[in-house]
């Protein structure tokens, strides 16, 4: 079975995704998708690339996802579905990118630097 290979990431998380040119089931981690996020607006950010495309009937993907929380696993997925499509026909490529959905997006939480309390949080500072 033919299928594109893609990788997609957000924070901490990873996704590496299979999209297959036909019909079937959605799977995330071996489950479907509706099992690991039962709420509809989780899935409607997941498959927003697929519905841009208008590709959402024609198409399906088993994903692995690992690393960081709810949310940014569904971005990391979301991200290596849009590569996977522009990969797959460069009209789809032009859509994807027109909706910023190939943009992976680098915001990381910053590192605990020695001497302060978090990142940035410092004891309150006393003049005398």
């Amino acid at each position: 079975m033919k299928y594109i290979y893609t990788k997609g990431r957000r924070k901490t998380s990873t996704s590496t995704l299979r999209l297959y040119p036909q019909k079937g089931d959605n799977l995330v981690n071996d489950k479907k998708i509706e099992e690991v996020y039962p709420d509809p607006n989780d899935r409607a950010r997941i498959l927003e690339p697929l519905k841009l495309t208008e590709t959402i009937d024609s198409h399906y993907f088993t994903a692995k996802t690992q690393g960081g929380g709810v949310s940014s696993q569904i971005d990391a997925i979301k991200h290596a579905i849009a590569r996977a499509l522009a990969k797959e026909n460069p009209e789809f490529k032009t859509i994807v990118k027109k909706a910023g959905l190939l943009t992976r997006d680098d915001r990381m939480t910053e590192r605990k630097k020695t001497g302060l309390r978090k990142a940035r949080k410092q004891r309150q500072f006393s003049k005398r």
